[in-house]
């Protein structure tokens, strides 16, 4: 680094809001992919690959079970699972992780990084789902 270089103030509202300490709202997609908890793995696959999504929640009316990714049924073709006879919910990951939309950008970003996600689900005060935060989301948040 030469000696003209100058750093960012920590306290400058623009270098603040370039660095992740804003909140995660701006950057929820609320077009949220659900899919019934018996539906096939193949269904699960051509509704991702029709909505141009990598994630689907797995819900059956206001009861949310899970959600299930691309990945994780590459993973299911790899260990040759019956595609068309397997539900979802055999697959589904259940353990998920949360943020609200007051989470900051770091926050829900360290919490991907730290537990492998690619997605976080963002809920409401009242427990609700307002939406989903992908890590693709979140880069355009250090980028823009």
């Amino acid at each position: 680094m030469s000696d003209d270089t100058t750093l960012p103030d920590p306290t400058d509202e623009e270098f603040t809001a370039m660095s992740g300490r804003q909140s995660v709202a701006g950057f929820v997609s609320d077009a949220v992919t659900y899919v019934e908890p018996d539906a096939s793995l193949r269904h699960v696959a051509e509704v991702l690959r029709n909505a141009d999504v990598s994630l689907a929640v797995v819900a059956d009316g206001a009861t949310l079970y899970g959600v299930v990714s691309e990945r994780d049924i590459v993973g299911a073709v790899a260990l040759g699972i019956d595609l068309d006879n397997t539900p979802v919910t055999t697959i589904e990951a259940e353990n998920l992780k949360w943020a609200t939309s007051t989470s900051t950008v770091d926050d829900v970003a360290e919490e991907m990084l730290e537990n492998y996600l690619r997605h976080v689900l963002v809920g409401s005060d009242d427990g609700g789902l307002v939406g989903i935060v992908s890590m693709r989301d979140l880069l355009t948040a250090y980028l823009v």
